[in-house]
């Protein structure tokens, strides 16, 4: 209907007249801010100038992070979206800025997490030319991206932006990529941000299917010895209530797989530990005993199954999935539920009946205190000439009570996530699926600005802090209150235990020759203290944690520790390894 006094075409052009008329560059901060953005990582160059150029008009609604590396502007911005539940967003440049982050994007979409790029591009006219800077970035990130897509005109912006956080936010997360040429940012438009609620070609949730709940509850009704497994898919979607709801009607033991770490609290009393190579001795150990795994937001990631023909081998499998492709991929489901575990958990928890499971349960806590005299007491007593790793996380988390703990990848990740304890959900981040060497720290920055509230205590080797040291400028100049453990063993840890275990010790180029930390933390102006003695420990603990900002203990270790229990690559889970 037209405004009084004026015909329909009239009318449209004055409402079209009331849109501000904005550039392609501008259009992308609003665009942002529309989405609730508060945070981005990044690093300028030329193919993304005119947006940094907007950027400049809007440094009041917007907290720009300047990274020292585009692959750190991603796990900056995983850390960030992990910590937080909202969407990680980066700029970054043409060319090699925008290749440096196909690690960081291939690690998001491994862990499922939700993360926005928008990398410049050279002009419409020069694609193809192979132009200065000029890189096929729709090609190389098909494959370690939920979608992507390239902008070349202005108009175009805000509609492809507002898709991108719909695909990367909703069902399973992922990283999406928004590639703009350097044309459609300087371009100009009549700006209207219309939020994206659905693509008729993308159906992120499923409808759950009412008789697979009906035969899952029986299923569990049924069972005598049941075991779950959670996965991240809980805290993805925010079922963390839900899950406690379902295990205290159902009784039923519960496991963890590493991301899926906190999704319950470590002091709940069905909590039984965390499955997999370097999981606990009881979930491993009674995965052939069960009649029943009821897998909940898990993919069955061969470091959880080992060999997955042996996985579960006798019993019934039920699992709760949002992504139709996970479902009978590795292990055969009897029962598959898919959607969102946050609707089909009530749902599930309505039809089962109350059960008690306690024997069963104590079979668990007595293969617990098997591996608690063997190897717990063992990993945190203070013995030995040297401080080891357990002894160390045990002893951060004493004092931190209620931190979210990052952790880079490899020995000090497992000793870390074996010991730390949880108290609420997101506390924990870590690269699980691509194992990203040099994700800690990055990854930790994003957290701590996501999170400020609370305290971030990354534990770092000495070999993964060298592949992003650069970051502690970041540290440095947005004054990010990371705390850092470096475990220092002069090697790269996790290699040289395979080597000793199964290639007869011979240390192929693991050993490091490492530099003086000391001096690379003071030119950071980040405080520091080195310790290698047990007395020294809860001391330097407590200093670290009265410091305000950032602090790096470097803690020099018993150089040839291992992490066990261990499952062989390819074994089965129940061929655990205590020594």
């Amino acid at each position: 209907m037209a405004i009084s006094g004026f015909s329909d075409i009239e009318t449209q052009a004055t409402l079209k007249k009331e849109l501000p008329r904005i550039s392609g560059s501008e259009a992308v901060i609003r665009s942002f801010i529309a989405e609730g953005v508060d945070t981005i990582f990044g690093y300028p160059g030329g193919a993304i100038i005119p947006v940094y150029d907007a950027l400049y008009d809007y440094r009041d609604k917007l907290n720009h992070i300047l990274v020292r590396h585009e692959q750190c502007a991603l796990h900056a911005a995983q850390g960030y979206a992990r910590a937080t539940g909202k969407t990680g967003v980066c700029i970054v440049t043409s060319g090699p800025g925008a290749t440096n982050t196909v690690t960081g994007l291939a690690d998001a979409l491994l862990d499922s997490t939700p993360v926005v790029l928008i990398s410049g591009q050279v002009g419409s006219k020069l694609l193809g030319t192979d132009a200065f800077q000029e890189i096929n970035f729709l090609e190389i990130t098909h494959s370690v991206t939920k979608w992507n897509c390239q902008v070349k005109r202005a108009e175009d912006i805000p509609e492809a932006i507002a898709k991108a956080f719909y695909i990367a936010s909703t069902g399973r997360p992922g990283p999406v990529v928004v590639d703009i040429t350097k044309d459609a940012q300087g371009g100009m438009l009549d700006f209207e941000y219309k939020p994206t609620r659905f693509i008729r070609s993308y159906l992120p949730y499923k409808e759950i299917d009412i008789d697979q709940i009906n035969e899952a509850a029986r299923l569990i009704n049924l069972s005598r010895k049941p075991m779950a497994l959670i996965g991240q898919g809980v805290i993805l979607g925010g079922a963390e209530q839900e899950l406690k709801e379902f295990l205290e009607k159902s009784g039923i033991p519960a496991a963890s797989t590493l991301l899926g770490l906190s999704a319950l609290p470590s002091d709940h009393p069905q909590y039984v530990g965390m499955l997999g190579m370097h999981g606990n001795y009881a979930p491993n150990i009674k995965n052939r005993d069960c009649d029943l795994i009821v897998a909940i937001g898990m993919r069955f990631d061969d470091r959880v199954t080992g060999d997955p023909s042996n996985f579960g081998i006798n019993a019934k499998i039920i699992h709760f999935e949002i992504d139709p492709a996970e479902v009978n991929k590795v292990v055969y489901a009897d029962v598959a539920v898919l959607g969102d575990v946050k609707k089909s958990l009530p749902l599930i928890t309505e039809k089962i009946s109350k059960s008690d499971h306690t024997a069963w349960l104590e079979e668990f806590h007595a293969c617990y205190n098997i591996e608690r005299e063997d190897i717990i007491e063992p990993a945190i007593e203070r013995r030995g000439a040297h401080l080891r790793m357990g002894e160390v996380v045990d002893a951060v988390a004493s004092q931190f009570d209620d931190a979210i703990l990052v952790t880079d990848v490899g020995q000090q990740q497992m000793f870390a996530s074996r010991y730390f304890r949880f108290k609420q959900t997101r506390s924990i981040i870590t690269s699980g699926g691509l194992g990203t060497m040099g994700f800690g720290l990055p990854a930790a920055i994003g957290a701590k600005i996501g999170a400020p509230h609370r305290e971030v205590c990354l534990f770092v080797g000495d070999g993964g802090l060298q592949m992003t040291l650069q970051e502690l400028g970041t540290i440095f100049q947005s004054q990010v209150g990371v705390k850092i453990i470096l475990m220092n063993n002069g090697y790269l840890g996790m290699v040289r235990q395979w080597q000793e275990l199964f290639y007869d010790r011979r240390y192929s180029f693991t050993e490091l020759t490492n530099p003086n930390f000391e001096l690379i933390a003071k030119a950071n102006q980040i405080s520091y203290r080195c310790i290698e003695r047990h007395d020294e420990l809860d001391e330097a603990i407590a200093q670290m944690h009265a410091t305000e900002g950032a602090f790096l203990l470097e803690v020099r270790l018993e150089r040839e520790e291992n992490v066990f229990p261990m499952v062989p690559a390819g074994q089965p889970v129940h061929d655990i390894r205590l020594e």
